[in-house]
């Protein structure tokens, strides 16, 4: 009995030592296959990293402001007789924007020409006299300062006439009218917005440690994007002499051409102002980036060497150091040599040693002035 017992229960090692042995061969060829399996590539874009300048610049947020722009206002009382102008219309310099009722003005003035004439009858009449030498000569002075008074109460009177007429001060384009016919006007009142659109003023701010690097002259750049206005070119032609306390920035202005009035007083714009030299980055689209808060880094494509010994075309993560962005583009300042084949789509399912498949056929945009279709 006890013989049996044994010969089973060696029978049953031997089973269990058996199948131990072949899963061991079996799990040891699973991690041998495991080892040598390589996924399949990834498909991305890639781009060769080039050398380019850049001009070091400052972007800044500017409002528009016109070189001229008032409200035009009554300078004397009176009721709106006629409106001579329309809502938005363009103006030149002493144009007529409004008469004022006047009546009662040409009737005085009518008198004081009659005083007018009279006293100029008089005056030549003691003239003759006092060549005769009939009258003294004090009465010829009195004549002849009255004379002189008839002459500036006309001449007073005809300048409250002018008055009456509103004029523009100068050219420019009108805005709203805020009056109407018939109104009675006060000394002040409004009557309408004039604005000088071109050319226009551009304010804006920078930082107090770039403004050694400015100078009045240097070229600036300005774009509305968000309201369809391209980028157009001016010039610095002010900068300011005081230091804003608060925020430590100085205020610059700049001048710009502006013949199809795209810029209005008060829009807000982009603006890029050049300073220092041209820098020498390799520039890349912003989609190669990978954006971390440990650091930044891109995948460069090389010829690598697999488990099997066998290459392939692989992808390695290098860390890189960012400089200033320029439309779909970024400015890399280290990290990276020109010749370097960079991915710059399908960056984020990728990983060190990667295969990757490349297909240029569509790729991401890399315009350092981009024009969006919906801006």
């Amino acid at each position: 009995m006890a013989r049996r017992m044994i010969l089973v229960l060696a029978s049953m090692l031997l089973l269990v030592v058996g199948l131990g042995f072949v899963k061991f061969q079996q799990i040891r060829t699973a991690m041998a296959q495991g080892a040598s399996w390589q996924p399949p590539p990834e498909a991305v874009t890639t781009i060769v990293a080039r050398r380019e300048r850049w001009p070091s610049s400052v972007s800044a947020i500017g409002t528009a402001e016109a070189v001229q722009g008032v409200t035009v206002s009554a300078d004397l009382p009176g009721i709106v007789e006629k409106i001579d102008f329309a809502s938005g219309e363009r103006v030149g310099a002493g144009a007529v924007l409004v008469r004022l009722d006047t009546s009662q003005e040409r009737a005085q003035l009518a008198a004081a020409e009659a005083q007018r004439e009279l006293a100029h009858v008089n005056l030549e009449r003691m003239q003759q006299l006092r060549d005769k030498e009939v009258v003294a000569q004090a009465d010829y002075d009195r004549s002849a300062a009255e004379a002189k008074q008839a002459d500036a109460r006309a001449g007073e009177i005809r300048a409250v006439i002018e008055r009456k007429q509103i004029r523009a001060p100068f050219a420019g384009v009108l805005g709203i009218r805020q009056i109407n016919l018939g109104q009675y006007l006060n000394p002040g009142d409004p009557v309408v917005p004039l604005q000088s659109l071109d050319p226009i003023y551009v304010n804006f701010s920078v930082p107090q440690q770039v403004v050694r690097d400015l100078k009045v002259g240097a070229e600036v750049g300005v774009a509305a994007e968000s309201i369809g206005v391209a980028v157009s070119r001016g010039r610095i032609t002010a900068i300011n002499s005081v230091v804003d306390e608060a925020t430590r920035n100085v205020r610059i202005q700049a001048t710009f051409r502006n013949l199809q009035g795209a810029l209005r007083p008060g829009m807000f714009v982009e603006v890029e102002v050049s300073v220092g030299k041209a820098n020498d980055v390799i520039a890349l689209p912003a989609s190669a980036v990978n954006f971390a808060p440990y650091g930044n880094s891109v995948f460069v494509v090389s010829e690598m060497q697999g488990p099997n010994g066998k290459t392939y075309r692989g992808v390695q993560q290098r860390f890189v150091k960012l400089g200033d962005g320029r439309g779909d583009q970024v400015a890399v300042s280290s990290g990276l040599k020109p010749g370097d084949e960079v991915v710059t789509s399908g960056v984020f399912k990728l990983r060190n040693g990667a295969a990757v498949f490349v297909n240029n056929k569509v790729r991401p945009a890399n315009n350092p002035a981009p024009k969006p279709e919906d801006s």
